[in-house]
């Protein structure tokens, strides 16, 4: 009976786990993602956030998972944003959106470029600062997005 437990557990861990919504597309065109996105940015005054990384990466998952599930992040990102997942991945570096995102890898995973509705990278964000402890800091994160919305860069240039 305790095998039989055991066999059973292990199923549905391993079930589970692959019934996971994986947020990174390891087969999609990130470029094409990328443009796409900054259509819909424009039609709907918001920049895009594109959060780089891959599902190999805890951080990345522990971001997505922190997004989705913490509702003032939500809805500022609502609000303000498109966020997509750029994949970077053994098997697909998307070099060609890479270099259209201005090289971001060099600051670790994930890492967020902001896109403002036009295309054009405005800020490049290393996420070892919006951390505190094992996950990520709410207000930290909230102050990032805060600093990165279409009305507050407009308000400085």
């Amino acid at each position: 009976m305790k095998k039989l437990l055991i066999i059973a557990f292990s199923l549905f861990l391993g079930f589970t786990s692959y019934c996971q919504v994986k947020p990174y597309d390891e087969n999609i065109d990130a470029v094409k993602q990328i443009n796409q996105a900054i259509k819909q940015a424009n039609k709907e005054n918001k920049y895009v956030i594109c959060q780089v990384g891959g599902n190999w990466c805890k951080w990345c998952l522990m971001f997505t998972d922190f997004a989705e599930n913490t509702k003032s992040i939500k809805q500022a990102i609502d609000k303000d944003f498109i966020i997509i997942h750029v994949n970077y991945s053994k098997t697909n570096k998307n070099p060609e959106a890479m270099k259209l995102l201005e090289n971001p890898a060099r600051f670790g995973f994930p890492v967020f470029v902001i896109l403002d509705s036009n295309g054009k990278r405005i800020h490049t964000q290393n996420s070892s600062y919006l951390e505190k402890g094992e996950g990520y800091d709410e207000q930290k994160v909230l102050d990032f997005l805060k600093q990165w919305t279409p009305s507050a860069v407009k308000t400085l240039k």
